[in-house]
């Protein structure tokens, strides 16, 4: 099976049960994996809970809920480790004037052979067009 790296926001779908249609097919044939980046803006999200699109509106209870899956983040949740993906990213990067994020996700989705799968809300065309120049299948995902 291959994997399909998740953003932060489908990332959060998923752990929180709130799987949309378009996430659930992409699931049902791929394994799920996230970025290091990703996960940290997750992390943050749920710590400081200041009112962005991720968790702003979550009430205490819920964020907790999500900080205790993020702290055990579950085994079946490839993250690449930085080390793998470092000069990958640089050169995406630098090719593609992509973000150190941008650049991880589509380092991340080459190195594991798999589609890189955003949000529809974060559809940009800088990791749109690194992951087509780097034949990495580029998703958006409705929730």
């Amino acid at each position: 099976m291959s994997y399909a790296v998740l953003d932060d926001h489908l990332l959060r779908d998923l752990l929180a049960d709130e799987v949309s249609v378009g996430l659930a097919a992409r699931l049902a044939e791929h394994q799920p994996a996230t970025t290091n980046l990703y996960y940290v803006r997750l992390c943050r999200s749920v710590v400081s809970a200041s009112g962005g699109k991720l968790t702003g509106s979550w009430p205490a209870e819920r964020l907790r809920a999500l900080g205790l899956q993020l702290v055990a983040l579950p085994d079946v949740i490839a993250i690449v480790p930085m080390r793998d993906l470092g000069f990958a990213m640089a050169d995406l990067a630098d090719a593609h004037r992509l973000s150190t994020l941008g650049a991880e996700a589509v380092a991340a989705a080459r190195h594991l052979a798999g589609m890189l799968c955003v949000w529809d809300g974060d559809d940009g065309p800088g990791i749109r067009t690194a992951a087509r120049a780097s034949e990495v299948p580029y998703r958006t995902v409705a929730r």
